[in-house]
């Protein structure tokens, strides 16, 4: 059984420093000729991400390793804030910022693991919950003109996590209560990829993909991204922007007598409100 509750004491410094490049990058720019349609000069979303959860997880213990199952804990909704910023007519910085955060209470007592110090296993409800921060900072270059361009990016990604358990447990025929967390947090390098097409300048389709990933240190894993969408502006400036999306999160933290795990699987539609300028 597993605990996940994330202090993100990290993540408000990292959104302040990516708004100061954000500031600092844009205040310079300088258009020299109209960029395509599908793309804007500067732009900022806030909204929210619906989806259905999958997760399991795994976490030590002084006794041995509690393992979940697959769980599904119902629907939950995520802030999501993104930014993008043109510089010149092809190339640009782009901004995402999202929370995950779910509680679980359920019955776990068949979840059972051999440990270092013999069978252990969930006694009767398990409390649960999951948290994970995740923040992205690329730059992309756009290739082709007109109404439709690709996208090609590379930067680095911000994620922390906490793994945990809360439950009681049974050891070698004793009862025994666990209450154990561990927090941890790690930049890791990304890859994207996108396409834009302008129907027209109010009107427009989009399709994301980016992969984040880190084979060594304490907290290693990977983290997928992917989603299509529609943007449409009543207005000049002000849109609405519809999504679905699916993200693949797998986490791993080496720990002194085993590891703990993290995957979660999210799938769902997401809305913003976007303003370009």
């Amino acid at each position: 059984m597993l605990l996940l509750r994330s202090r993100s004491r990290g993540v408000p410094g990292a959104l302040a420093a990516a708004g100061i490049l954000f500031t600092s990058i844009a205040a310079p720019v300088v258009a020299t000729a109209e960029p395509s349609p599908a793309l804007d000069r500067f732009s900022f979303s806030v909204g929210a991400f619906n989806a259905d959860p999958k997760f399991s997880a795994s976490v030590e213990t002084p006794y041995g390793v509690l393992r979940s199952n697959e769980l599904k804990p119902g629907r939950v909704t995520m802030p999501r804030i993104t930014a993008d910023v043109l510089i010149g007519d092809s190339q640009g910085i782009s901004f995402d910022y999202y929370r995950y955060k779910r509680d679980y209470d359920g019955q776990v007592g068949a979840n059972t693991t051999i440990g270092g110090f013999g069978a252990l296993s969930a006694i009767g409800n398990a409390n649960l919950s999951a948290q994970l921060d995740f923040a992205k900072l690329s730059y992309k270059w756009w290739l082709g003109s007109g109404n439709t361009v690709f996208g090609l990016g590379a930067g680095a990604a911000y994620y922390r996590a906490t793994f945990g358990a809360s439950a009681l447990v049974g050891v070698n025929g004793q009862v025994r209560s666990v209450s154990e967390r561990s927090s941890d947090n790690a930049i890791a390098p990304l890859l994207e990829i996108g396409v834009r097409h302008a129907i027209t300048p109010d009107l427009r389709l989009f399709a994301d993909a980016s992969g984040v990933w880190k084979s060594s240190g304490r907290f290693h894993g990977n983290i997928y991204n992917a989603a299509a969408g529609v943007e449409w502006f009543p207005v000049k400036n002000v849109g609405l922007v519809l999504s679905y999306g699916v993200t693949n999160i797998d986490l791993t933290r080496d720990g002194s007598f085993a590891d703990s795990r993290l995957k979660v699987r999210l799938q769902g539609p997401s809305a913003f409100v976007k303003a370009r300028f």
